[in-house]
């Protein structure tokens, strides 16, 4: 059974997958290896569009795999009518690693190591309408929604090992 975990950028989706199984496969890093650079500066090159083609491709590919995958989706995955379908496939597995946007957003500003463009060329408040509206995306399609704000990732490891 494949596990997909969704979530706004900076929920800690690839700490979470890392925690869970060696089984874990993170969509944004197999992108980066297969477009051999980082996504920030695909955006900046090629676009969002062409990303998102590389993403929903990946998705397919990956979920078709099976077995007892965990993959870690990026956040944006959900605004393609494609991924949301192939989501829809894989009811009771797809959990939401869910966050007050002001912990995300801090989280985000301090992060160092991930850059990410929707962050950096989004004013606070146009940024915030971002996350609203994938929120309620990721609602929709998630069987089990965790509030990550004051839990360590092994509390969340837990429960998801739980279900």
């Amino acid at each position: 059974m494949t596990k997909v975990l969704l979530g706004f950028m900076g929920a800690g989706k690839t700490t979470i997958g890392s925690y869970l199984d060696d089984k874990f496969l993170d969509m944004d890093i197999i992108i980066e290896e297969r477009i051999g650079m980082s996504i920030a500066d695909f955006f900046v090159h090629q676009g969002e569009a062409a990303f998102r083609e590389i993403e929903s491709s990946l998705l397919e590919e990956l979920m078709a795999k099976g077995g007892d995958t965990i993959i870690s989706t990026g956040g944006g995955v959900v605004i393609s009518e494609t991924n949301r379908a192939l989501l829809r496939k894989n009811r009771k597995n797809n959990i939401l690693l869910s966050a007050s946007f002001e912990v995300l957003y801090e989280r985000i500003k301090n992060d160092k190591v991930f850059q990410r463009p929707l962050f950096l060329n989004n004013s606070k408040e146009d940024f915030h309408g971002i996350f609203e509206r994938r929120m309620t995306l990721y609602e929709g399609l998630s069987d089990l929604i965790i509030n990550v704000d004051n839990r360590t990732p092994e509390e969340i490891v837990r429960i998801i090992n739980s279900i």
